[in-house]
């Protein structure tokens, strides 16, 4: 599944049980083959886990879980809101993603 989202993009999600709360993360993982992304502070899941040799205590961990790259969108520091994207070459060839409202660049360079 292609995506411009990509490792380290701030998006906001709007799909789900956290999109009333306009939560925004920083994306720390893309999941292309599953069509998913980990997003930092986003979607958390308990997990139930024995006591072990590496985990001497058992319990239940929060953590986060991957979350449909549909369902979350690239957020515009500058609009201050979840926006598309549009893909714009450079004089020099290459390809920089821009926002769609007000032209702001999300790659560096």
């Amino acid at each position: 599944m292609k995506s411009t989202i990509k490792k380290d993009d701030v998006v906001i999600v709007i799909a789900g049980k956290e999109r009333f709360a306009h939560k925004t993360g920083k994306v720390l993982r893309v999941i292309p083959e599953k069509g998913k992304v980990l997003v930092q502070g986003l979607n958390f899941v308990k997990r139930h886990t024995k006591p072990s040799q590496k985990n001497q205590q058992g319990g239940i961990i929060e953590k986060e879980a991957p979350i449909a790259i549909s369902n979350v969108q690239l957020y515009c520091s500058s609009c201050k809101r979840g926006v598309r994207t549009a893909i714009k070459v450079l004089n020099d060839g290459k390809k920089v993603r821009i926002c769609r409202r007000c032209g702001e660049s999300f790659d560096k360079g």
